[in-house]
């Protein structure tokens, strides 16, 4: 089980705390503000209220035993800056970033940051997506050239398999999940549908009627897709 320390509980540091702490892991959050802390307190493993630019303060909470470390506090950059140095310099193998601005993003990935985030902009480029593409249900940017995406299965895709349908051959997209509903009988005698999930499904899974898949892939290709 990973140990994840949050450490800012604005919108996008407590959500990120509640999200962990529903699968399972081990979060420990940290803000100044008490009021915060005391609203996660009861649904995450430890709550401590503490400046986490006090390098001290962080040795105290055990801040070295911690695999991943996320840094959500916000507007304050220059505290941001200062505590992923001081978590670099702790040793943690991981540490996540919330930026504001590129110069920002910048200034954390010369500090040691792994991985930098940018909550809004993400979210915004989601939603365009979304708008310009109706076919698309998500849509995750992984770098300048490649994307994930959900999309409902082309029709002219029903009835093949992946092998057949010739996805990463034809396009260089790999389908790296597929979503399916399948019909079940109630107690009552109704029917329910209930949404499975099919991670790395083989090159002899059949696409279905209804079927959403999960797509990686360069952008190009994964347009070209959208056109079946």
């Amino acid at each position: 089980m990973r140990h994840i320390v949050v450490i800012g509980l604005g919108r996008f540091g407590s959500a990120i705390a509640e999200a962990l702490s529903s699968k399972q892991c081990e979060v420990l959050v940290i803000d100044s503000d008490e009021k915060k802390i005391e609203r996660l307190e009861p649904i995450v493993t430890q709550a401590l209220v503490l400046d986490a630019t006090d390098e001290e303060a962080l040795r105290e909470a055990g801040i070295r035993d911690f695999d991943v470390a996320i840094v959500a506090v916000g507007a304050d950059i220059e505290a941001s800056i200062l505590i992923t140095m001081l978590l670099k310099e702790f040793g943690i193998k991981e540490v996540v970033t919330k930026a504001m601005d590129n110069l920002h993003a910048k200034i954390l990935r010369k500090v040691g940051c792994d991985r930098v985030v940018f909550p809004e902009r993400d979210m915004g480029q989601r939603l365009a997506e979304s708008l310009i593409s109706p076919k698309i249900f998500d849509y995750i940017e992984l770098s300048s050239t490649h994307s994930l995406i959900e999309i409902d299965a082309p029709e002219s895709l029903e009835g093949r398999t992946l092998k057949q349908a010739e996805l990463r051959a034809k396009y260089g997209v790999s389908v790296i999940a597929i979503k399916r509903k399948t019909p079940t009988i109630r107690e009552d005698g109704e029917t329910e549908f209930k949404e499975t999930t099919i991670i790395g499904p083989s090159a002899d899974e059949e696409i279905q009627r209804g079927d959403r898949l999960c797509l990686l892939g360069k952008d190009e290709g994964l347009v070209g897709i959208q056109k079946l």
